[in-house]
């Protein structure tokens, strides 16, 4: 069975560059924003593992804007492993 490739969504990406553009942005949430927007057009790349650490670290940051959060969860979700018991 094939599956689906998720590319990031032209919101997520419009949220990634503003978060890479904001001059006070911490580095993991611009990691994260990165690995999104690299994702927006090309649906065989997968969130890598520094990436995939940066964007969890973003999201649980009380501290960080909706439009890196947002970032970060699409760079979250499009890494090509899963964890958990299957």
């Amino acid at each position: 069975m094939a599956t689906a490739r998720k590319t990031t969504k032209p919101g997520a990406a419009r949220a990634a560059s503003k978060t890479l553009r904001s001059p006070d942005t911490a580095r993991a949430s611009k990691s994260a924003a990165g690995s999104a927007l690299a994702q927006s057009r090309s649906p065989g790349k997968d969130t890598g593992g520094k990436a995939a650490s940066a964007a969890s670290k973003t999201l649980r940051d009380g501290r960080t804007a909706p439009a890196s959060k947002s970032a970060a969860g699409s760079a979250l979700a499009q890494t090509g492993k899963t964890k958990g018991k299957r």
